[in-house]
């Protein structure tokens, strides 16, 4: 069995992504069938005191969609909670989308891990080059039009999808948040 230093070397130079983030992963995502039972569910182990932010994301937040080589029609609602590593649930709307797939092929839970990354189109052109081909993708989520997402096939690999996300200079003000106001 090789070193742990040496397997981190081997999978930093295999998965450019992680090269790009900086080593460190910024997100741990899981696709849930209904965003109100899995605030209720994970708010039950301890993750409702930090709070969560919701965005939907469509046609009319996402300034461009793709899915599986194409261009996307998906939507989904998201939840995000703390930080190093954030913690977000993803509840798929419109479809078809790899949130879709997920919950009919594996049903709830881990779906992806989330690296952040400076540059968004160079990491989707060096995993790409690497043999991770693109899957789904968002740009533009950001109030000024910045930001954004892609997710990589790395399932073989690890199980789940890798996720390169790019935070947008201005983010949008929260559809709402978790648990609402009293």
């Amino acid at each position: 069995m090789l070193p742990e230093s040496a397997m981190s070397a081997d999978v930093l130079a295999e998965v450019p992504l992680i090269n790009d983030a900086g080593g460190r992963p910024g997100q741990i995502g899981i696709v849930v069938p209904e965003l109100e039972a899995g605030l209720r569910d994970w708010g039950a182990i301890g993750f409702s005191q930090a709070g969560w932010r919701i965005w939907e994301y469509n046609g009319e937040t996402l300034g461009e969609r793709l899915y599986r080589g194409g261009p996307g029609q998906w939507s989904m609602t998201i939840a995000l909670c703390g930080e190093n590593p954030q913690v977000e649930l993803i509840e798929p709307g419109a479809g078809p989308s790899i949130y879709n797939e997920w919950l009919e092929d594996r049903g709830q839970g881990l779906h992806h891990i989330g690296w952040y990354v400076p540059d968004l189109r160079g990491s989707i052109e060096r995993m790409e080059q690497a043999g991770f081909p693109l899957v789904q993708a968002g740009f533009g989520n950001g109030a000024d039009g910045s930001g954004g997402f892609a997710y990589f096939d790395t399932l073989d690999r690890f199980g789940y999808y890798l996720e390169a996300i790019t935070v947008p200079a201005v983010r949008r003000e929260p559809d709402s948040v978790w648990p609402p106001a009293r």
